[in-house]
């Protein structure tokens, strides 16, 4: 196997993990906030904000991994 083909599944890799993830701990933080809004529906501003902040810093885990990616495959 050559360096270049070495590199490519690496980003592909990449990709795939800084994707599968984070989109499972978004489905966990959606489900917690949607759960403690059922239980507490006076409290859904606060909630929601908090998980609106929670989800950027998650997503931002998958743009690394994009970065990550391009800069691997740059290499190529």
């Amino acid at each position: 196997m050559t360096d270049s083909a070495i590199i490519a599944l690496a980003a592909c890799f990449c990709i795939a993990i800084s994707t599968i993830f984070p989109a499972i701990s978004q489905g966990k933080a959606a489900k917690a906030a949607m759960e403690s809004i059922a239980r507490q529906p006076d409290a859904a501003k606060n909630i929601r904000s908090t998980l609106m902040i929670a989800l950027a810093l998650i997503e931002a885990l998958t743009i690394y991994g994009l970065l990550i990616a391009f800069m691997l495959v740059s290499k190529i």
